[in-house]
């Protein structure tokens, strides 16, 4: 996969060397050059550009990646500009950082794909997150055992737990269904939210959009998603 995170401070550098050390090309972007080379050895390539600029983005390979993550946190005008800039782009996927309710309100309106919470999640989660295709989330526990929130795939809608059969098939356990649904925020813009079920039952029936909480290693995890 190839990744473009612009903002090299504390999470957007982690972040960028835990997605190289997963094997993907990274390209990091930070205005400030000191950053830039004291990174360049840990992360595919840095650059130091003017992130607000249009003419300095138009040399990344904008169209060749598959997601562009704002991570700068520490500027909350300098992040809603980039992130704008890059919607405009119109780039693959778009994440942001968030650093306030209203700096996530904004993010919300601007329709980013996804939206980072820094202060609550490290980036090595993060990196799992965007290395495993079809994984939303996954949380590591002792060993090689994970919780994981994994898509739905088209096959299973309309079906049951029980019917589907995940312990006896996949080798790991469903312990939660998580469902989306349309609320408005505090200005009053519908918005997608995640709303958990509760424990999951055997007549559960999967429905289109859903995300399912797992327990089990993460390579039978991994299979699953692939399959």
């Amino acid at each position: 996969m190839k990744y473009i995170v612009i903002g090299l401070g504390n999470f957007g550098s982690s972040l960028a060397k835990k997605l190289t050390e997963l094997g993907n090309e990274v390209i990091g972007v930070d205005r400030n050059m000191e950053v830039v080379e004291a990174l360049k050895e840990y992360i595919s390539h840095t650059i130091c550009l003017n992130c607000t600029d249009t003419r300095a983005v138009s040399i990344l390979p904008l169209k060749d990646t598959d997601t562009v993550i704002i991570a700068i946190g520490e500027n909350e005008g300098e992040n809603i500009m980039a992130t704008a800039l890059m919607k405009q782009m119109k780039v693959n996927k778009l994440i942001s950082r968030a650093v306030s309710p209203l700096h996530e309100t904004i993010l919300q309106t601007m329709e980013v794909d996804d939206i980072i919470h820094a202060e609550e999640e490290t980036a090595e989660r993060w990196a799992k997150k965007l290395n495993f295709s079809g994984i939303v989330d996954s949380y590591e526990l002792a060993g090689q055992y994970n919780i994981a929130e994994i898509l739905v795939s088209r096959e299973y809608i309309g079906k049951t737990l029980a019917q589907i059969e995940f312990p006896k098939k996949h080798n790991v356990l469903v312990l939660s269904i998580i469902k989306t649904v349309t609320e408005k925020n505090m200005i009053g813009i519908p918005r997608k939210v995640k709303k958990i079920q509760g424990i999951a039952s055997a007549e559960s029936v999967l429905e289109q959009g859903d995300t399912l909480v797992v327990y089990g290693k993460i390579e039978d995890i991994k299979k699953l998603v692939e399959e």
